[in-house]
C-alpha cells in the first residue's frame, strides 16, 4: 500500500537526533552513563533496533539521570522521543511539554514538542511551538528542521488532516451512526422510488 503523501507515522520521529545541545551538551555528556549513550546512539541510526526490554532500560536510565540533573532540559527531550518510539504517547507528550515548561527558550524542546503535536494531529497547538522553535534557531540546521516542520504542518492543515481535540470522541461516534442511518433512509427512499 503506498502511503499518502502527507501520512506520518507516530513513531519513528524521522529527525531524532539532536542538532544542538548548545552549552548544555557538556553536560548531557556528563550526566549519560556510558552505555545509555550506546543505546541512544543505535535508536538513533534505527529507532527499530532496541528490543522492548532495551527501551524499557533507556526510560529508566533516563529518568535516573533527570533526577540528578533536572536543570539539563535536553534529557527531557531525549526522554520524550524514546517514550514516542516505545508507543507512550502520553508520557511522551507530558515528558515534552515539562521540558518546556521547565526552559521554554530550548529550540529542541519546543521542535520536539511541535512534532509530536504534529504527529497527534493537535496542529494548532504544533504550528505554535513550531514557530517558537524556529524563532529560536541559532543555526541554519535548526532553521531548516523547522522550517520543513512548518512546511508539514501547512500541509496536514490545507488538505484537513487534523484532529479536532474539542469533540468529544463519543459525541463523534454517535454523529458517525447518525449519518450512516440517514444514508440508509435515502437509499431505500430511491429504491421504493423506483418501484
Amino acid at each position: 500500500m503506498k502511503k499518502n503523501q502527507t501520512e506520518i507515522e507516530l513513531s519513528p520521529m524521522p529527525e531524532m537526533v539532536p542538532t544542538d545541545l548548545s552549552s548544555s551538551g557538556m553536560a548531557v555528556a556528563r550526566a549519560l552513563p556510558e552505555h545509555t549513550q550506546l543505546h541512544l546512539g543505535r535508536m538513533f541510526r534505527d529507532p527499530y533496533i532496541l528490543t522492548k526490554d532495551e527501551r524499557n532500560q533507556l526510560i529508566d536510565d533516563l529518568q535516573v539521570c533527570i533526577s540528578a540533573a533536572p536543570e539539563v532540559v535536553e534529557l527531557r527531550v531525549l526522554l520524550g522521543m524514546v517514550e514516542s518510539v516505545d508507543f507512550r504517547v502520553q508520557h511522551a507528550l507530558e515528558t515534552l511539554r515539562e521540558a518546556v515548561r521547565v526552559d521554554s527558550e530550548n529550540f529542541l524542546a519546543q521542535l520536539k514538542l511541535g512534532e509530536l503535536l504534529m504527529r497527534l494531529r493537535i496542529c494548532d497547538q504544533a504550528v505554535e511551538h513550531t514557530q517558537i522553535a524556529a524563532r529560536l534557531a541559532t543555526n541554519p540546521v535548526q532553521s531548516e528542521l523547522a522550517r520543513r516542520q512548518a512546511a508539514t504542518l501547512r500541509t496536514l492543515m490545507r488538505e484537513g488532516i487534523e484532529r479536532d481535540v474539542s469533540i468529544n470522541p463519543v459525541r463523534m461516534i454517535k454523529k458517525m451512526v447518525r449519518q450512516l442511518g440517514g444514508k440508509k433512509q435515502s437509499s431505500e427512499v430511491a429504491i421504493i422510488g423506483q418501484g
